[in-house]
């Protein structure tokens, strides 16, 4: 297995990752760990998981649970914003949820940091700033290590950028965007500006949904 940093960071993480959002959902806890192990087995360390994921909250569970004994190999990235119940104040990227959510997240994952917190999809209704304030405080608090986005139009990555700079704030180190050979939107915009600004990519649906791996044939 290979390994990279995450933008100017000092995170490191393989080169191929596992997205959780099947733990809990279509996986249970047992073919839930049965993947954990043998992707430790591999070498893979980066899992991609989110609060949202297997129900709102049963993949991280499932998580915390296969990766018991496993922590310091692993790198958490879990994500926040999504909608978390029917209920208002449960979703977002406010500063009262962010703080909620991350708790939350932590308690599932039966860890007391997250490696990187990543914000699920812009929320237009609050301000970039109050979000990276709130992300900045667990960062200084320890609970969480590093930052990053997730669905960002290449203007927002680079209003965060800025914003971060102008504030002093922990800046986002990685971007999640949906990328494959089928899907290369995000080249025109989105990608120069991570570069611009020193964030990796991690993509998602890299196989498109398995489409590139074969197992779809014309009938």
């Amino acid at each position: 297995m290979e390994y990279r940093y995450l933008g100017h960071s000092g995170l490191q993480v393989s080169m191929v990752g596992i997205g959780c959002n099947n733990f809990g959902g279509r996986m249970d806890l047992a073919a839930t760990r049965a993947v954990v192990a043998e992707a430790l087995e591999v070498g893979i360390t980066l899992f991609d998981e989110a609060d949202v994921y297997g129900g709102r909250g049963k993949s991280e569970e499932f998580f915390g649970e296969a990766i018991k004994g496993h922590r310091h190999e692993v790198v958490i990235a879990t994500k926040f914003g999504m909608a978390m119940s029917d209920r208002p104040m449960t979703s977002g990227g406010s500063r009262r949820w962010i703080m909620q959510a991350a708790e939350d997240s932590l308690r599932r994952l039966q860890t007391d940091y997250i490696d990187l917190y990543q914000m699920h999809r812009p929320d237009p209704r609050v301000p970039i700033d109050e979000t990276l304030r709130a992300l900045d405080d667990l960062v200084s608090s320890g609970k969480v290590r590093y930052i990053g986005s997730s669905n960002f139009a290449g203007w927002q990555i680079a209003e965060a950028e800025l914003t971060a700079r102008q504030h002093a704030y922990v800046p986002f180190v990685s971007s999640q965007v949906e990328y494959s050979l089928l899907n290369r939107t995000v080249e025109a915009e989105v990608v120069p500006a991570m570069v611009r600004y020193g964030q990796s990519m991690l993509p998602y649906y890299p196989l498109a949904s398995g489409i590139l791996t074969g197992k779809y044939r014309e009938i």
